[in-house]
């Protein structure tokens, strides 16, 4: 049986499209402008590969960060604090989805440090002209700072072991796929459904539902 909380964190980064393209358009627009014909395709999938890839990295470490927690505290505790803190999330990102987008706004800003170090690695990779260029263009683009990739982040942290985190950022990963991949060819069409009002209110409501199930099933206990 498949976790909810996979379900939800691929619905944020499948709606939560807008604000992927907004981050990352700059650079999926370069490379279509600069790959020679015909190598399109397998730059933007090697692109999206590093960029998931990274994902599922930051998703292992945190995952085994909140295991490591659960191991140096006392256990019980740990567990439903992390559990609350995970279904509190989606609640967040089921509220982003509905059109409150300023929540995400303070944590995106925790990552500006490391990108700063980061981003001057990415010019070693431009222009792109192929695959083996932007395969570790995407590694490093993952890590630009992102409130939606960073709400992600504190479910992976909660899941409380590398595996399960890593699953949860792939999860979300997948779902930012369609957009970046699709951008600048079927985006236009694919962008107007998941950025339709009634399309987000939907999935931001069942994405809010699972945080409220999951904090009522705490509650319960």
């Amino acid at each position: 049986m498949v976790d909810s909380s996979l379900i939800a964190l691929f619905l944020v980064g499948l709606l939560g499209g807008g604000h992927c393209v907004g981050m990352c358009g700059g650079i999926v627009g370069a490379l279509a402008m600069q790959v020679p014909g015909g190598a399109g395709w397998s730059v933007h999938l090697a692109y999206n590969a590093g960029r998931i890839l990274s994902y599922v990295v930051a998703g292992a470490l945190v995952g085994a960060l909140g295991g490591l927690g659960l191991l140096m505290g006392d256990l019980m505790p740990m567990r439903q604090g992390l559990y609350l803190l995970a279904n509190l999330m989606l609640v967040a990102l089921g509220l982003y989805l509905i059109g409150f987008t300023g929540l995400l706004a303070p944590v995106e800003k925790a990552g500006q440090g490391l990108w700063r170090r980061i981003q001057p690695a990415t010019r070693r990779f431009l222009p792109v002209r192929g695959p083996a260029q932007a395969l570790p263009l995407g590694l490093l683009w993952g890590w630009l700072p992102c409130g939606l990739v960073y709400s992600a982040l504190i479910n992976a942290l909660a899941s409380g072991s590398a595996l399960r985190g890593g699953l949860a950022m792939l999860a979300f990963g997948l779902g930012t796929l369609p957009n970046l991949l699709l951008a600048g060819v079927l985006l236009a069409r694919f962008r107007g459904f998941a950025q339709a009002r009634a399309t987000r209110v939907i999935s931001g409501l069942l994405v809010l539902g699972f945080g409220i199930v999951g904090l009522g099933y705490l509650i319960l206990q």
